[in-house]
């Protein structure tokens, strides 16, 4: 069964969330896109006395907030030596700062709010398949101990104690990490975001933004104009056309997953018996968890395209057996995809293109707790102009060159890594 709803109870719990509508006309703050960046910023400023409208194309969880991986990873692609050297002694402490605690902000958010979500924290291991990977793991390591003493290097036997697979020469773990049920946690900050008398609209595509006289103006396909003092858009790698150029900074890609079917209690004792989350080394990484019911969830890149049939989850199965050979002829439950954002920098970027209109773009695998710490800092930016409160210091808009062709050419890459992955094993 082909789905885009991995999470198989919440039916009931998105009709019963509480309904809130507001007469059309002027708002301090606009939101388009009902992610974990749109939603904690929405709150954020709702809860400051602000009035706030939130509008997203489709339904709330149905974008990749809904739709990820579930691993709530703390830091960046890079590591505090190179972010310090790229932005800066000053700057640069400012952003390891932020982004070592992104994990907090999410686990400590579901605790202060209460919120129904099924969660774990007990970290997130980078399993390493070549010595080389392992070597790159350790600089890691060494990097990040000096900010906290929540890391640890996992040699092979500690490795395949911990994941129960012999597959890997030993790995990173960091136990600030951890993961959650990324539909459900969306699905509780809309409820609470509701609560505090935000106007959430569903299916409500904004197909032009404009701003006159100082006033921005939304106007959403059903022909509703929005009137707000500021705007942020919270769409990520759904961006369209709304911010000239925003979406060729881009390369779209699909994120797979499978879920299993309830695996028998001796099958599954030895695999991440503590719940760690994990994600490979490979160029081409698979990542897997467990979820209640006994499951395993494993994820990967699917190709550039839409994914058309169940042949485009095929590769996430061969990776489940190589891994654990125990769960061969398991069945698999569920597959789906959501759509993330990759930039070609493989940072996150923050853009202003016009006062009082804010984005922030490309998460890289850590958009979980990376947009849920976001998303009320780029709130305090908007109303108080200070670039101290931003996530990441504001960087212009560049489009790809060639960007038409870049899907082609990226697409063409993953299938070389691929096959090289494969030659690895």
């Amino acid at each position: 069964m082909l789905t885009n709803d991995p999470v198989w109870s919440y039916e009931a719990r998105r009709q019963n969330m509480p309904k809130t509508k507001v007469d059309q006309g002027a708002v301090d703050l606009l939101v388009i896109g009902g992610g974990f960046c749109g939603l904690t910023a929405a709150l954020h400023a709702a809860r400051q006395g602000l009035g706030v409208c939130l509008v997203d194309a489709g339904r709330i969880g149905d974008g990749a907030s809904g739709l990820n991986g579930g691993q709530v990873i703390p830091g960046l692609k890079y590591d505090p030596d190179w972010l310090l050297r790229h932005f800066g002694e000053k700057r640069g402490a400012a952003v390891v700062d932020f982004v070592s605690r992104t994990a907090d902000a999410v686990f400590d958010l579901i605790d202060r709010e209460k919120l129904d979500v099924p969660r774990s924290r007990s970290g997130w291991i980078q399993a390493c398949h070549t010595e080389k990977a392992l070597a790159a793991a350790t600089a890691r390591y060494k990097q990040w101990r000096g900010y906290s003493d929540q890391v640890e290097m996992l040699d092979a036997k500690g490795i395949q104690s911990a994941i129960g697979a012999d597959n890997y020469l030993g790995g990173f773990h960091d136990r600030r990490a951890g993961v959650i049920n990324p539909l459900s946690l969306a699905l509780e900050l809309a409820r609470l975001v509701r609560e505090t008398g935000v106007d959430i609209r569903e299916n409500s595509r904004c197909v032009s933004l404009a701003r006159r006289d100082n006033v921005w103006i939304a106007r959403l396909a059903d022909g509703v104009e929005i009137r707000a003092g500021k705007v942020l858009l919270a769409a990520n790698a759904y961006s369209d056309g709304l911010i000239p150029g925003l979406a060729a900074t881009l390369v779209p890609l699909h994120s797979l997953q499978i879920a299993t079917a309830p695996i028998a209690e001796e099958d599954l004792r030895p695999i991440l018996p503590a719940g760690q989350a994990v994600s490979d080394s490979r160029r081409i990484l698979v990542y897997y968890r467990r979820a209640t019911g006994n499951r395993l969830i494993l994820g990967g890149r699917g190709p550039m395209r839409l994914p058309r049939g169940q042949q485009d989850w095929a590769h996430l199965e061969r990776a489940l057996v190589r891994l654990f050979p125990s769960l061969r002829g398991v069945a698999i439950e569920r597959r789906w995809f959501g759509r993330v954002a990759v930039t070609l920098d493989h940072l996150p970027h923050v853009h202003e293109p016009e006062p009082g209109l804010v984005t922030m773009v490309g998460c890289q695998g850590r958009g979980v707790g990376l947009m849920t710490a976001s998303g009320p800092r780029l709130v305090d930016y908007l109303l108080s102009g200070d670039p101290e409160r931003l996530p990441l210091p504001l960087t212009p808009i560049a489009p790809i060159p060639f960007h038409r062709f870049r899907q082609i050419g990226v697409g063409a890459m993953i299938a070389w890594y691929r096959m090289l992955d494969a030659l690895e094993q």
